[in-house]
């Protein structure tokens, strides 16, 4: 055989020494995924059993359809004998706020619902939080800043400096207003402010409701001041300090035997992910020169950090919140 032929076998060798370590890690991969999603007795991870769902809600809060929807399964499960909302949020849109506070409510009305403050629940989190029945936050879990903001950027001065003129023909004065292009007018901010005003008194009267308070008193506590979990168990914002032993302390008097495992209801995985795992396919997506999955996180990354459309309930987001 020549030199020629040998160096072939070589490297054909070597692809296919290369293939076989990529197959074997998939395997491992998927096997692995199915033991971590559930045990051979119980393969769907304990959800088949009676059991006290969990679900964690973190980073900035948007409008998400898949958490309704998993809260709307809690619900309706039959296995499910109460929820404990895990909140680890700064808030976000007042919309996203709003549609996971009435998704935990309905919970609430069939089942015990426990809102755990971990490190952060603030505006929209904080809302979120009143929908459960019981909150528990730790001595230095934050919680609070009620209230709503509405921002939008001002590149007026920047267009003179360059040079640009915006110019526009509306069909009424308030069209399109405010404007990033102009500032905006009395009658403008008077719009946004009866807006945001309206907004708030919704969210002021959730806190009043699900709190027990006075509207006096809330309205005391919805100046946008934050509170540690200390602070919030004095003034009525949270029930009781503590963490795990409080929860299922809770849950007993509900009658929810602390027997019953706490089951993490996660988002629900794709067949690739189920089988292979993130990192997997990240590995093989980048291998091939696939850049879309790294893609598409920093597109959410920008998405949910620096453009949050509406009326916004977010603790420290900008550098100002009025």
């Amino acid at each position: 055989m020549d030199q020629n032929g040998i160096a072939d076998r070589r490297r054909l060798r070597r692809k296919l020494t290369f293939w076989r370590v990529i197959a074997f890690v998939v395997v491992i991969a998927g096997i692995a995924g199915l033991v971590l999603s559930g045990s051979p007795s119980d393969p769907i991870g304990g959800k088949s059993a009676d059991h006290v769902a969990r679900v964690t809600i973190s980073g900035v809060i948007t409008d998400n359809t898949e958490m309704v929807e998993r809260l709307d399964n809690i619900r309706k499960s039959e296995r499910v004998k109460a929820l404990i909302v895990r909140l680890e949020s700064p808030g976000g849109t007042s919309y996203g706020g709003e549609t996971l506070y009435k998704a935990v409510r309905a919970v609430a009305a069939d089942k015990p619902v426990v809102a755990e403050v971990r490190t952060l629940a603030a505006s929209a989190a904080y809302m979120v939080a009143c929908g459960g029945d019981y909150i528990v936050a730790g001595d230095t879990s934050i919680v609070g800043s009620i209230g709503v903001i509405f921002q939008y950027a001002q590149v007026a001065d920047l267009l003179e400096k360059v040079g640009v003129s915006v110019q526009e023909i509306k069909s009424a004065p308030l069209k399109a207003e405010p404007s990033p292009f102009h500032q905006a007018s009395p009658q403008a901010r008077a719009m946004i402010r009866s807006m945001v005003n309206d907004s708030y008194n919704w969210f002021v009267d959730i806190v009043a409701e699900c709190r027990g308070l006075s509207r006096t008193d809330t309205l005391k506590l919805a100046d946008g001041s934050i509170f540690t979990g200390r602070q919030a168990a004095d003034n009525g914002l949270v029930d009781i300090i503590g963490g795990d032993t409080e929860i299922r302390t809770y849950l007993s008097d509900k009658g929810v035997a602390d027997s019953l495992k706490i089951v993490e209801w996660e988002r629900p995985k794709s067949r690739g992910e189920l089988l292979f795992g993130n990192a997997i396919i990240r590995l093989l997506s980048a291998w091939r020169g696939d850049a879309i999955p790294f893609a598409d996180q920093f597109q959410q990354l920008i998405d949910r950090k620096l453009f949050l459309d509406g009326l916004v309930s977010v603790w420290q987001f900008g550098s100002t919140e009025n």
